[in-house]
């Protein structure tokens, strides 16, 4: 099945507990570095949530994202959570 990638406002996305915990400071800013560079960047992976996204993986180059001022960001909406 390929998923297509859309654009998902980045403060309609809520980080769970579990997914902050993920965050490396040193990767967020690698990855800032390549998005500067090529913006053929890998989506991140969200799911619906009641009133919002909902973070599935990709916790540092939404860090990144946000560190770089963007206000969206690309994403695969997945249906299913990994547990």
């Amino acid at each position: 099945m390929l998923l297509k990638s859309e654009f998902v406002n980045i403060n309609e996305i809520y980080v769970p507990a579990e997914r902050r915990k993920e965050i490396q400071p040193e990767k967020v800013e690698a990855e800032a570095e390549a998005m500067m560079e090529d913006d053929d960047e890998q989506p991140i992976q969200v799911r619906r949530g009641k009133d919002r996204f909902v973070l599935v993986s990709g916790v540092n180059r939404l860090e990144a994202s946000k560190a770089l001022g963007e206000e969206t960001i690309r994403a695969y909406v997945v249906g299913a959570r990994l547990h």
